[in-house]
């Protein structure tokens, strides 16, 4: 896409030297620099660069306050939205099952050879209701549709060709007694933050399960702690949480009814592919001088 770009690759033993930073226009996040732990390291050099024409993100979310201060600078900044949205919408529907099923339970009685027979639900029939129908939520509903289970979706202003009923977001308490699966696939703005609170977690009906996979800052968590000690909620599947990683002291760890992954729903390797090719096909457009794609405003 544009041959006469000069690759810098940051370095794992060293820090960018000044003449470096100085020489970087364009800069892309990628996935390993997440996995690795090399994001502060990272950021720091970008922020530092008085040249910094475009950031660019493997991931959509951009809601960190760092990206303020990109943007700030008077520099552009693209995210590859999408990329993951099937893995994530795979990984809500596992979860939905697991939760339904009692997988988790029956994991912990095998690893203790234990024959622990128990009643299960069915998936068939129960209503989900999915905050958020981006790429994510939308294909969410999509594949819930598959499995027999009524969608209702929310998001700020329906458009018509949603793939399950959507209801606008003033509606959130309207819908919260009518689900037996609360899915959260909401970005993170001043609107979203802390959306689903004690008050919200009382509407659910009991036994009814929460599936976030959007941000943990969505939710209340020590209400959701709550909410789970005290048996109202029936169980919880949780890929993102406040504080990542999630501390080793929360109760989150040890609730019985709660599956807890690391923020990892969408981290395939097609995924991955799709958010590189995101960024290629925007290098192109930037050299060209033509409107990039998924730009931060």
């Amino acid at each position: 896409m544009a041959p006469g770009v000069e690759l810098m690759l940051l370095p794992t033993d060293r820090r960018l030297t000044a003449d470096e930073i100085g020489r970087i226009d364009l800069a892309v996040f990628t996935a390993d620099l997440w996995t690795e732990g090399r994001g502060p390291a990272f950021f720091k050099s970008v922020l530092g660069a008085p040249n910094l024409q475009w950031l660019h993100m493997f991931a959509a979310g951009t809601d960190d306050p760092v990206f303020r201060r990109v943007l700030a600078k008077g520099s552009r900044l693209t995210h590859s939205a999408g990329a993951s949205a099937t893995p994530i919408a795979h990984t809500v529907i596992m979860q939905t099952i697991a939760l339904c099923r009692g997988t988790h339970t029956l994991a912990k009685a095998q690893h203790e050879r234990r024959w622990a027979e128990r009643d299960v639900a069915d998936v068939e029939g129960r209503t989900m209701g999915i905050i958020g129908l981006g790429s994510i939520g939308s294909e969410v509903a999509r594949l819930a549709r598959h499995f027999g289970i009524r969608v209702i979706g929310l998001r700020r202003t329906p458009s018509g060709d949603e793939p399950c009923e959507a209801w606008p977001t003033e509606r959130l308490h309207e819908l919260l007694p009518l689900v037996d699966d609360l899915v959260l696939t909401a970005p993170l703005t001043d609107e979203t933050r802390d959306m689903i609170g004690a008050t919200e977690l009382a509407l659910l009906p009991q036994g009814a399960h929460v599936i976030n996979v959007g941000r943990g800052q969505l939710i209340d968590e020590p209400a959701l702690v709550a909410a789970l000690q005290s048996g109202h909620l029936g169980g919880a599947a949780l890929d993102v949480f406040v504080v990542e990683p999630l501390p080793a002291d929360s109760p989150l760890w040890d609730l019985p009814n709660v599956i807890v992954t690391p923020h990892s729903a969408g981290g395939t390797p097609l995924a991955a592919r799709r958010a590189a090719d995101v960024f290629t096909t925007n290098l192109g457009h930037f050299v060209r001088g033509e409107p990039l794609i998924n730009e931060v405003h």
